[in-house]
């Protein structure tokens, strides 16, 4: 059996396993914003590249108020949240010019979520191929650039873009 060793996800591992502090409430009250990966600050709602990404490129829009349920965003909150969902897919396009994204939500444990108590949308860019056979036959997804690449590259488009300013 090959092994592709990715050390670097240890650190969800043992997120998962923590019963601190809820790291979606605690980055955006920090002064790292390129070390936690936070790309956009909103009124109501930041946006994040996700640090263990189903694909190069995958961003989480997420409210600063820490709430588990849809239904508990207020209309505000949430026209903010979908205008950077809206925002974040336009910035992607311009920079990584992926052919397809999957966006959605994964409400509560049952349902896939990590973070079950913080709500977030995440914003996956797809490229024609990027699915192989190694998450098939050896369950390992490669990722063609680093974080702080992508992080990059997405900050230095951001800044371009007017309209999110």
């Amino acid at each position: 059996m090959d092994r592709l060793w990715a050390p670097w996800r240890i650190g969800f591992i043992l997120k998962g396993a923590s019963k601190g502090d809820c790291f979606l409430c605690q980055y955006p009250k920090e002064n790292k914003d390129e070390a936690h990966l936070i790309l956009y600050r909103g009124k109501d709602n930041f946006i994040i590249l996700n640090a263990y990404p189903y694909n190069s490129g995958h961003l989480m829009v997420v409210p600063y108020r820490h709430i588990g349920k849809l239904e508990d965003m207020a209309d505000d909150e949430a026209k903010e949240h979908f205008t950077l969902v809206r925002q974040s897919v336009t910035l992607l396009t311009r920079v990584m010019q992926p052919a397809g994204f999957n966006t959605g939500m994964n409400l509560g444990r049952v349902a896939g979520a990590g973070v079950a108590d913080h709500i977030h949308t995440h914003i996956v860019p797809r490229w024609q191929g990027d699915a192989n056979f190694m998450p098939v036959v050896s369950e390992t997804k490669v990722m063609p650039e680093s974080l702080t690449m992508t992080y990059r590259r997405l900050k230095d488009g951001l800044d371009s873009l007017v309209q999110l300013l």
